[in-house]
């Protein structure tokens, strides 16, 4: 199969050569490349003020909805008890999180930002909007708004397929 010329409405930008396989998965694989590049940066961006990727979704979590139970984190942020574990114990030896039992229940963990996590939200905010700024430079706002609505629809997509395989 010869390899197809890609540009600006394409798969890869011009400069990227895409093996021939990649022609029955083009979708698959810019989802995988714009995801390792985001991560890449994002880490970039990060190590700078504090927590690292992996991270830094569990402390806006605790920002946004205040002191939660270990467990009650797992869902919304798509990770497993274990990975939970080690996030949170990381983020307590930094200094951005503590765990301590619940009240009602010793068997319950909870976890809360320090004063030195809630500090970092303002850097935090600061690099998702560099982040995102240096994702959609020279994109008009309204392609931004349809590219929004298209990964929404591969979201939904991906969680009814994952659902589906459980």
């Amino acid at each position: 199969m010869s390899q197809p010329e890609y540009g600006a409405d394409t798969a890869a930008p011009a400069d990227v050569h895409m093996p021939d396989a990649v022609t029955a998965g083009a979708l698959d694989h810019a989802i995988f490349r714009v995801a390792r590049l985001h991560r890449m940066l994002a880490g970039q961006l990060l190590r700078r003020v504090g927590p690292h990727p992996g991270q830094e979704p569990v402390t806006r979590q605790l920002w946004d909805r205040g002191p939660q139970r270990q467990t009650d984190l797992v869902r919304p942020l798509g990770s497993d008890p274990a990975a939970m574990t080690r996030t949170v114990r990381r983020l307590e030896n930094a200094g951005f999180v503590r765990r301590f039992p619940c009240a009602t229940d010793k068997r319950v963990t909870v976890v809360e930002p320090t004063a030195a996590g809630t500090a970092l939200r303002a850097a935090v905010e600061r690099v998702r909007l560099d982040l995102e700024a240096g994702a959609t430079e020279g994109t008009p706002p309204e392609r931004q708004a349809d590219a929004l609505e298209v990964l929404r629809r591969i979201e939904e997509s991906l969680a009814r397929a994952t659902s589906r395989q459980t």
